[in-house]
């Protein structure tokens, strides 16, 4: 059995105009990667190596 594969991602107008006009020369799945990765680690759903933590973090609730 093969894994499905990840689902394809639209990004809003502002969202492709910052990624061609700040992030030139990068492929924007690498830069919302990155992105991602902060936005998760700002929020404490990641251990300090990188991995997801189970449970919910205490603290931001939106």
């Amino acid at each position: 059995m093969t894994a499905s594969p990840p689902p394809r991602l639209r990004v809003t107008a502002w969202t492709f105009t910052v990624l061609r006009r700040c992030y030139t020369g990068e492929k924007p799945w690498d830069v919302l990667q990155r992105a991602m990765r902060m936005l998760a680690q700002a929020d404490g759903h990641l251990t300090p190596d990188g991995r997801i933590k189970h449970g919910r973090p205490a603290g931001r609730r939106t």
